[in-house]
């Protein structure tokens, strides 16, 4: 048995891959975060039965590049919700996150956030407040588009083995 997966692969990619592997990937790892959620990857991947695995999930890459946006982690509904569980903006991210299925990959290098992203199983956030975080949807991407990342733009050789 063989498993894989990918990385940014958008519906038009997977469709592609669909038609010409042997091997449905188990996961897709994809930017998500309640700014930015890609439902319709996630749907097409749900329909195939592939895991969306979510990198950034509390937005930490996203809006800092032209300042339009805030932060995810200061977003008043976000911050709302956390204070009605007794945790943080972003427990409720990672929370909100779990609870629509997905694997989540928040990056942290300080023992207090580790430990705090993984405090999220002793709370559940009701309907309607997954229905306010769903609502908070920007459609703007915070990372680079994925076809943007081309050996022309990185310089890296990519091995074909």
């Amino acid at each position: 048995m063989r498993a894989i997966g990918v990385s940014n692969f958008m519906v038009e990619h997977l469709t592609t891959l669909l038609k010409r592997a042997t091997v449905v990937p188990a996961v897709n790892q994809i930017e998500c975060h309640p700014y930015f959620q890609q439902r319709d990857v996630q749907d097409f991947g749900t329909e195939h039965g592939i895991l969306t695995q979510a990198w950034s999930p509390i937005g930490g890459i996203t809006f800092y590049r032209d300042g339009s946006h805030g932060s995810t982690l200061d977003d008043p509904v976000i911050g709302d919700i956390a204070k009605s569980h007794g945790k943080t903006p972003a427990q409720v991210m990672l929370r909100w996150g779990l609870q629509h299925g997905r694997s989540v990959i928040p990056k942290s290098t300080k023992p207090t956030r580790i430990a705090e992203n993984i405090d999220v199983f002793d709370f559940e956030l009701s309907t309607e407040q997954m229905a306010a975080i769903d609502g908070r949807d920007t459609g703007r991407r915070g990372g680079p588009e994925p076809d943007a990342i081309t050996l022309e733009a990185f310089g890296r050789e990519i091995p074909e083995d």
